[in-house]
């Protein structure tokens, strides 16, 4: 009995061992599998967002200025000649028959060339600029409607007026000088209208009641 004690003892001891020896061993292992962990490197990095680019807005093309020029020519009748002058986006023309019926209108010019004229008479032209040579359309005037053409200008033609008191009286004149040298024009004496007589194309004189007046180009 005495020999057996220190056998118990020795066995326990062992049983013990094995014991811890087994805890360190499930432990170690809990350890290790959970301190692996996925490295931030072997994560899939998102893929950037596609970049849109915004196509640039076509350039709106450039707005051409209506030529400064003058026009003159005869409605399709030809019963009446007609005068226009353009300058910088304003337009002033004159129609006129020579005898007893004429009209001032003014108006602006669109960059397409269109114009519509009005004067203090109610009358009204529509005309149109093309390709920069000559302005066709219509004149509305004392109930009578024309047509015109009026080619580009070379200077002496063109669209002339004087305006003057002689001997009390005053005279208004309107003269448009054609390509072919012809004049088409009204005076009128204290507002009574009278076929004009011709202004020298090259200095613009005229003789009235024996004075001398001159006329000069008219523009807007």
């Amino acid at each position: 009995m005495k020999r057996s004690g220190p056998l118990l003892t020795l066995l326990a001891g062992l049983l013990v061992g094995l014991f811890m020896l087994s805890l360190n061993a499930t432990t170690g292992e809990k350890t290790t599998s959970s301190s692996v962990q996925e490295s931030p490197s072997t994560k899939a990095s998102p893929s950037p967002a596609p970049t849109r680019t915004t196509p640039s807005p076509s350039p709106s093309p450039s707005r051409v200025p209506v030529p400064n020029a003058d026009y003159a020519g005869r409605t399709d009748d030809d019963s009446s000649a007609i005068a226009v002058s353009l300058r910088d986006g304003r337009a002033i023309a004159y129609f006129c028959d020579g005898r007893d019926k004429e009209s001032w209108l003014k108006g602006d010019v669109e960059d397409d060339g269109t114009m519509k004229l009005t004067a203090k008479d109610g009358s009204k032209l529509n005309g149109t600029l093309k390709e920069g040579k000559r302005i066709s359309g219509t004149v509305d005037i004392g109930g009578g409607h024309y047509t015109f053409t009026a080619d580009k200008a070379i200077k002496p033609s063109g669209l002339y007026r004087a305006t003057a008191t002689v001997r009390d009286a005053k005279f208004d004149g309107g003269w448009i000088v054609l390509k072919d040298g012809s004049q088409v024009g009204i005076l009128k004496k204290d507002g009574k209208p009278s076929p004009a007589p011709e202004i020298d194309p090259e200095t613009g004189v005229v003789t009235v009641d024996g004075q001398q007046l001159t006329a000069r180009p008219v523009t807007p």
